[in-house]
């Protein structure tokens, strides 16, 4: 049985420096642990030392190596939960409960990153040091901005309202520690004006290629903050449209590049990435591409997670959509059996194929943050809103085309509804196996029917999975830890 995370910790695997100087001065800083509250981010190097800890939380936990998967696609009708772990079989089996230790870690996480992004946001304008131009400091300000907003976003997709901790937590007392849910609306206007601040604050481009991709910049806050505001439940697709313009006009000059070259290892930091994690193989090395690739790859033999479904590859099948299939999915023949693929070992199934090389946990394979396919078809969606059909399909069309399918039909195009089913499933078929597939069919309101036609027939039984959904397992429950320490919190419907 293999446990879901590693005993090893993998570090911070891009140290972004600024300077010769700067990187020499963080290489000799002390451990930022061992400072007080009072001198501890007094300097530039240590406000760079802090800001560079709250990126870490990409590489560093749980949520954003790996549960992001398994809430943006286990949930959905993308992939099964595969593996041995009775936490994510209640993800895919939509049976999720307050106690289920995987909720709670990713609540917390996610709060101890937003905790970081609020450190730098609170101490960087007091820092007085000649090597920290004013140029600088802004940009240090609009990274905090842009990070302490995609954490929540990610946080009031799961959660709903959350409470909003917008100060450096600076007491241990109940009152003031223990906040109430604000409102999912309330929420996501503290994202949009988080946003702003960093669009206004961020450059376009750094210094060079690589750090354009590992931190925030002004494209990848407005990508994002047209991705929330799609995604918020007073959405307005007009402001989506105007983040969208910014993205498309930055210096940064974001293309679709071969569908190929996306997942293959070999294309890094490239033209369509807008921001991505930067993992290094080794010791700063990626540890989900081993919980998921075959013996031929990953050298396990162990029963992986995240089995792709009969109706996630049915859907590639059925639009002869070759490319992005073969880049999403594997077959290999197993020593184990399966509940939805074969009853019997010695047969093949389906693997999770978007990170393609295991390295022995330490793969240097990358989520992407943001990129700009994601741009294009959020366009496409905001045209279709605003009832511009023929500008919506070609938006869809560029991504078809790239991956050598035809245009989309006359049929598409006949009703806003049926165009934004085509919408929908070029997304399905864009970013499977990218954490988007649950969020994608909440916006579109096509969560509850779609998991409830979902016809997936386990053949321990025979029978086809009854997932039950409802509109109150579109929200996680909140952890019942937090319930328990926090009595001015409410459950969300059960």
């Amino acid at each position: 049985m293999m446990n879901l995370k590693p005993i090893k910790s993998y570090l911070l695997g891009l140290l972004i420096a600024f300077s010769a100087s700067s990187c020499n001065d963080f290489l000799e800083l002390t451990p930022i642990s061992e400072d007080t509250v009072e001198n501890g981010y007094n300097s530039a190097p240590q406000i760079e030392a802090a800001l560079n800890g709250a990126y870490e939380s990409f590489q560093t936990t749980d949520y954003y190596v790996w549960d992001n998967i398994l809430l943006g696609d286990v949930r959905s009708d993308n992939f099964y939960a595969g593996g041995d772990n009775p936490e994510v079989f209640e993800y895919d089996l939509l049976t999720t409960s307050p106690t289920n230790g995987r909720v709670n870690k990713a609540w917390s996480e996610i709060y101890n990153a937003i905790l970081k992004a609020n450190v730098v946001l609170e101490y960087a304008p007091k820092v007085e040091d000649p090597k920290l131009s004013e140029e600088r400091k802004n940009q240090i300000l609009g990274e905090a901005y842009f990070l302490r907003a995609y954490h929540y976003f990610n946080l009031v997709r799961l959660y709903g309202g959350v409470p909003l901790v917008l100060e450096m937590t600076k007491s241990a007392d109940p009152e003031k520690t223990n906040l109430p849910r604000a409102a999912a609306e309330d929420v996501y206007a503290q994202i949009a004006t988080d946003l702003q601040m960093a669009i206004d604050m961020l450059p376009e481009r750094y210094e060079s290629a690589m750090i354009d991709k590992a931190r925030a910049t002004k494209g990848a806050a407005a990508a994002l903050a047209a991705k929330a505001e799609a995604q918020s439940p007073n959405r307005d697709y007009n402001k989506v449209l105007k983040y969208i313009e910014t993205v498309e006009n930055s210096a940064a000059a974001y293309k679709l590049i071969d569908f190929n070259h996306l997942f293959d290892g070999g294309h890094f930091n490239n033209e369509e990435s807008i921001m991505e994690v930067q993992f290094i193989e080794g010791t700063d090395g990626n540890w989900e591409p081993q919980m998921n690739l075959p013996k031929s790859i990953s050298g396990d033999d162990w029963r992986k997670f995240v089995t792709p479904s009969h109706d996630l590859i049915n859907a590639y099948d059925a639009q002869g959509d070759d490319i992005r299939k073969n880049n999403t999915v594997l077959f290999e023949e197993v020593s184990w059996s399966d509940e939805y693929w074969f009853n019997t070992p010695n047969s093949s199934i389906p693997f999770a194929y978007r990170r393609k090389n295991a390295s022995g946990w330490a793969s240097a394979d990358r989520q992407y943050i943001l990129r700009y396919a994601d741009v294009i078809l959020l366009k496409a969606e905001a045209f279709n809103a605003l009832g511009n059909i023929s500008a919506a399909a070609a938006e869809v069309n560029q991504v078809r085309a790239r991956v050598n399918l035809p245009e989309l039909t006359a049929d598409d195009m006949s009703s806003k509804e049926n165009m934004n089913a085509a919408i929908l499933l070029e997304r399905r078929l864009e970013f499977a196996h990218e954490g988007q597939r649950w969020y994608d069919l909440q916006r579109f309101g096509k969560l509850v029917s779609t998991m409830n036609n979902l016809v997936e027939i386990d053949l321990r039984t025979g029978k086809p999975t009854a997932y039950n959904m409802t509109e109150a397992k579109v929200l996680l429950p909140i952890p019942q830890n937090e319930l328990d320490r926090n009595a001015a919190l409410e459950q969300n419907p059960l």
